[in-house]
C-alpha cells in the first residue's frame, strides 16, 4: 500500500479558522451531495431530503413506523407527511404489526431497497475517499472526537 498523505496539520490551512459546526455542516453536505448524485444516476431523484435517513433506519434495522423516524428530530406530523410521501412514490410500505394492530410497520418495497444501496455504497464512497486522503488512523481520530461531540450533546440534555 502507498503511502498516504497526512492529514494537513497547518495552522495556517483553510479550515483551520473556521468554526467548527459550519466546518461540520460543510462535511456533512460533502455526504449529502454524493448521495443526491447517487439517487439520480440511480433515477431515484425524486426521494424527499430526509428520505435517505428513514430508507437507511428500516434497511438496517427493519422498523415500527416510530423506529423508523426517531432520528429525524422533526415534529410528529412533519414525519408522517415524510413517510406518506415515500409511500406514495413506492419507497415503502406500510402494513399493520400483526402483534399489535395500533401499530405500524414500514418496509422497503424493491424501489426503496435500490435507494438504500445507492445511499449506502455513496457513503462508502466518500468514506473511503476520505481514508485515502488522511488515512486510516486520522479517520479513526475523527470518528472518537466526533462521538464525544454527540455524547456532550447527549450529556447537555440531562438536566431538561
Amino acid at each position: 500500500m502507498a503511502d498516504l498523505p497526512a492529514p494537513n496539520l497547518d495552522p495556517d490551512a483553510w479550515h483551520q479558522s473556521l468554526v467548527m459546526s459550519p466546518l461540520l455542516q460543510a462535511a456533512r453536505n460533502t455526504y449529502i451531495a454524493a448521495v443526491r448524485r447517487a439517487l439520480g444516476d440511480a433515477g431515484l431523484e425524486d426521494l424527499p431530503r430526509r428520505g435517505p435517513f428513514v430508507l437507511g433506519a428500516v434497511a438496517n434495522q427493519g422498523s415500527t413506523l416510530a423506529d423508523a423516524v426517531a432520528g429525524l428530530h422533526v415534529t410528529k406530523q412533519a414525519a408522517s407527511q415524510l413517510v406518506d410521501t415515500l409511500v406514495m412514490r413506492g419507497y415503502l410500505e406500510r402494513t399493520p404489526d400483526p402483534d399489535d394492530r395500533r401499530r405500524i410497520t414500514v418496509t422497503l418495497t424493491d424501489r426503496g431497497r435500490a435507494a438504500a444501496v445507492e445511499t449506502r455504497d455513496a457513503i462508502a464512497g466518500v468514506d473511503a475517499a476520505l481514508v485515502e486522503r488522511v488515512g486510516p488512523e486520522a479517520v479513526a481520530t475523527m470518528r472518537a472526537a466526533l462521538g464525544a461531540l454527540v455524547e456532550l450533546g447527549d450529556e447537555s440534555h440531562v438536566d431538561e
